[in-house]
């Protein structure tokens, strides 16, 4: 029984030295809490202190930073759109300039087209004057020679040449060969 009566006594001493104060257990938390206190306040506290400056300092660098990109993003961004518009502008006036081009170059073509065919135009007609001349001297040739050949046989003798001579500008005076002739140009 002895051994029952003393376990009684600290198992209701053990519960309750959580529920009532003891003096010097709490005089000796306070010392060990100002203790840990003042190693934290001049060891620990300054060194966070200075991690959390520099970690501010830090966050306002990369702010500082980010609005210093943004604002050269914005500028670079108005660079390039003013670059963009002046590009486009080129671009129209190099079109306008190739197409002024190509209208003076058609107009030239068609000018230099029209001359060429004026001059061939003119360099047939002379052909075909000149053929026709050669055409009228050959008939007149043969016109000569039928008519002697036919006065020969129509008077069966052999003309002089005076003779035949003399009745050849008369056939050829009969003849009007004006009509075969191309028409002047005056």
């Amino acid at each position: 029984m002895a051994v029952s009566a003393i376990a009684t006594p600290v198992a209701a001493s053990s519960g309750s030295f959580l529920i009532s104060p003891n003096v010097g257990l709490m005089l000796w938390t306070l010392i060990l809490f100002g203790i840990s206190m003042f190693v934290l306040w001049k060891l620990a506290f300054p060194r966070i202190s200075e991690a959390l400056d520099r970690r501010q300092r830090a966050i306002e660098e990369s702010i500082d930073a980010a609005e210093r990109t943004r604002e050269e993003s914005r500028e670079l961004l108005e660079e390039y759109r003013e670059r963009l518009r002046e590009a486009r502008s080129q671009a129209e006036e190099i079109i306008e300039r190739a197409r002024r081009t190509a209208e003076v170059h058609e107009r030239d073509t068609q000018a230099e087209a029209q001359a060429r065919r004026e001059q061939l135009m003119e360099q047939t007609r002379r052909e075909i004057a000149t053929e026709t001349r050669r055409a009228i001297d050959e008939i007149r040739r043969e016109v000569a020679d039928l008519t002697v050949m036919a006065t020969e046989k129509v008077t069966r003798k052999t003309l002089t040449e005076e003779d035949q001579r003399r009745l050849v500008e008369e056939a050829l005076g009969e003849l009007d060969f004006s009509a075969l002739a191309p028409a002047r140009e005056e």
